[in-house]
Order: structure tokens, then sequence, then C-alpha cells
């Protein structure tokens, strides 16, 4: 088991190490702050909702510039900052006690959480060959399941419990995760920082890059399968199936086990450009049939026969979700310029965000309120965005020129490091 889902010894397992002890922290947070912030803080749930929204909307735009300092500061100092910056976020949610504290601390925790994303993908880059990152990445996808679930199994124990004192122990699980996880970071190799914008050029090159925008939009619109799971699911199968309630939490397990099993395998094949595009073309078409089978299990007198049909609705959106996830992280890489690799990738990933704070309001009103045709409409446009990444693709190759910008003498897209021992990774502290 160990072996499917750790990386190779030296910086990538270094990178699992980091990822594992937040998203530990992350599992046990998403369990138990929406309760946390009504019941002990005293908020209510519109007032969360809006509050995160613009929590994530400030996020999202942020993580780009923060993505451009881990460039031309270097990425393992950026993370490491960002990681201690989320965790003295965390901790302050102990202390608040009044809507603007709450406004204040959760927009610094998601900026923090989206300039994070950035750097380490950029410290990343600058530590792992290009032709390995997509593996690495499986590998650190399957290992933040990994956490998300025991994390989530820890803020089990606290909601059983019920009391303050185990909402604000989950509070400070979650912020010594981040701290660990910038214990972590420190122990990666140095990389060496990418040179400043030439007299002339603009900071934010992303930002007048539109092949790169066009890609992103697009994989925002297939990120709407983010909330499908979470939310749009479970709310299904208690108003429009028969199914049993107990199928919500055994739907989100098997999503969860079969990344931690399959994420790896399916990301193997996925080494260059024309790999990846075919990989988020077929997750669109499984996605579609996906979307199809849970329709389907609104029938009349479909019975148990809606639930056979849920688990397997279930096991194609986990299988379309590790065909995107491994397309869309192969694209968004090979796509950046190798010195803006920070700032790209914060870019691209603004489409977590957006999937996060529309998705909820898309699906629930497309598929609540439409059903069964709501159902076919979403499966036919993650189908049709996940076939115009191709010709997208295509668009942004062809404005790239020559074998690219060099980043300290080392051309495009090949790692750069300082300090690394004979197995690549940091020397002992």
């Amino acid at each position: 088991m160990t072996t499917r889902i750790l990386p190779a010894p030296g910086a990538p397992r270094r990178l699992a190490a980091a990822q594992l002890a937040n998203s530990v922290g992350d599992g046990a947070y998403y369990v138990c702050s929406a309760l946390f912030f009504t019941r002990v803080v005293g908020l209510s749930p519109a007032q969360i909702g809006l509050g995160l929204t613009l929590a994530w909307a400030v996020g999202s735009v942020a993580g780009v510039p923060l993505g451009a300092l881990a460039d031309r500061r270097g990425p393992r100092g950026t993370s490491v900052l960002l990681a201690l910056a989320t965790a003295a976020c965390v901790a302050s949610f102990l202390l608040i006690r009044s809507y603007g504290a709450f406004l204040v601390a959760v927009t610094a925790y998601a900026t923090a959480q989206c300039g994070l994303a950035a750097a380490r993908q950029a410290l990343l880059a600058g530590l792992v060959p290009v032709r390995e990152r997509t593996g690495v990445l499986a590998h650190l996808q399957a290992v933040l399941n990994a956490g998300l679930a025991l994390g989530a199994a820890l803020g089990g124990l606290a909601l059983g419990i019920g009391t303050e004192r185990a909402y604000l122990a989950v509070l400070a699980l979650d912020a010594v995760a981040f701290l660990v996880c910038a214990g972590a970071l420190l122990r990666l190799p140095r990389v060496v920082p990418a040179p400043g914008p030439a007299a002339g050029e603009p900071r934010l090159e992303v930002l007048r890059d539109r092949p790169y925008a066009l890609v992103t939009l697009l994989n925002a619109v297939l990120l709407l399968r983010m909330p499908l799971l979470s939310l749009a699911v479970p709310l299904w199968i208690v108003e429009r199936t028969t199914a049993p309630g107990w199928l919500v939490s055994a739907l989100f397990v098997l999503n969860t086990v079969a990344v931690m099993l399959f994420q790896v395998r399916i990301a193997r094949p996925v080494s260059d450009l024309d790999a990846a595009c075919r990989s988020v073309r077929v997750s669109g078409l499984v996605m579609a049939a996906s979307c199809t089978v849970f329709a389907l299990s609104a029938l009349p007198g479909a019975g148990w026969a809606a639930a056979a049909l849920l688990v397997a609705g279930a096991a194609l959106q986990a299988d379309g979700e590790m065909r995107q996830s491994a397309g869309a992280w192969q694209i968004g890489f090979s796509l950046a310029p190798a010195e803006r690799i920070g700032q790209y990738q914060g870019f691209f990933g603004t489409g977590v965000p957006i999937a996060r704070t529309l998705g909820p309001t898309v699906l629930t009103s497309l598929l609540l309120l439409w059903g069964i045709p709501g159902w076919l409409l979403l499966g036919a446009v993650l189908s049709a965005a996940s076939y115009a990444i191709g010709p997208a693709v295509r668009w942004a190759q062809a404005g790239r020129s020559g074998a690219g910008p060099t980043r300290g003498g080392v051309p495009a897209g090949e790692p750069v490091r300082q300090g690394a021992g004979p197995d690549g990774g940091a020397p002992a502290a």
C-alpha cells in the first residue's frame, strides 16, 4: 500500500511529508469548522457562506502575485513563510468571537492557502525533472487523500464529543499540522530564484497570456466536479432517490480509497501535452457517463437499484476525476515558462476557489431544480470543456517559440537545486 502512495525517496518524499502533515490538519478542520463557527463563534450559516465566498475570491486573486513572489524570492522560503502564515491564521480562529474578526481571519487564511499552493508547485518544479512531475503530483494526491481521511476521522471524534474544547483542539491540531508542514518544506533543497522581469516587461506576465487564460477557464469548468460528491450528490440522494442516507458516507469513502489506490497508476502514462489532452478528453466522456448514471438513480421504482446506480456513478466520477487531475497537472506545468512557474501556477490554481465558490450554487440549481435533464446538461458541458482543452492547448503552444526561457543557465523546465545531497534531497538538518 505505501509503495503505491509514497513517491521516491529524496525531495519528492519530503514534499509528501509536508502534504501529509497539512492534509491531516485540513481533514479535521473541514469536518468541524462549520459547526465551530455556528455553535462556538455564533455565526449564522448565511454569514459563514458569504464570508467564505469573499475570502476565497480574495485568495484566488492573491495567489498570482504570491506565486510571482515565490519565483523572484525562491519557492522554498516563500512556501515556508506561507505555511507559517496559514498556521497563524488557523490559530487566530481560536480567539475570534465576532463576524468582523471572522472575515479578517478567514480572508487571511484563504490568501495564505492559495499562495502556498502556488509556491509549492514552483518548489516542486524546481526539484523534480519535467517528465516526473505528473507522477510525483499523483503520489502527492494519494497522500493528500490519505491525510484527509485520517484527519476526518479525528474530526469525527471531536464532533462526537461536541464540546467547545473538542472543536478548539481540532483547530489547534490544524495549526500544529501547518507548523510541521513548514518544517518539512524547510528541509528541502533551496531552489535558485528566477530573475525578475526585464525593463518594459510586465511583472505579472500571466495576466496577458490569453491562451493560458482560456486553458485555465476550461479547467475551472471541469473542476465543477469538486462540489459534486461533497454537496450535490448527497442532496440528490436525500431529495430525489430512494437510496439509504448512509450511502453518502460510503460514496465519499469509495472516492477517497480509489484515489489513494489508483491515482498514481492512471497518471503514469501522462508525461507530455498530447497524453495530457487525451487524458482530459477521456475524463470528460467518463464524467458525462457518470452524470447519466447518477440521473438514472432517480427513476421511479428504482429501489435498491438506485443504490447500485449511485455506486456505479461514483466509481465513474472517481475515474474521471483522476484522469482530469493527471492531465491538468501536466498542462498547467508544461505551458508555463520555467522562470514564471509560481505566478502561472497561482493563476491556474484559481480554478479551485472558483469551483468552490460558484460550484455549489450552479450544481444545486442545475441538478435539484432541473433533475435528470440537469444531470444530462452537466455531462454535456463537462464533455464539451474536455474536448475544448486540446485546441486551447495547441493555441497556447503556438505562442511559445524556441526552447523557451532559461533559469540560471539551465534550460527551461529543468530543476535547479542548491544544497542537495546525493539522493536529490536536502542535507540533514
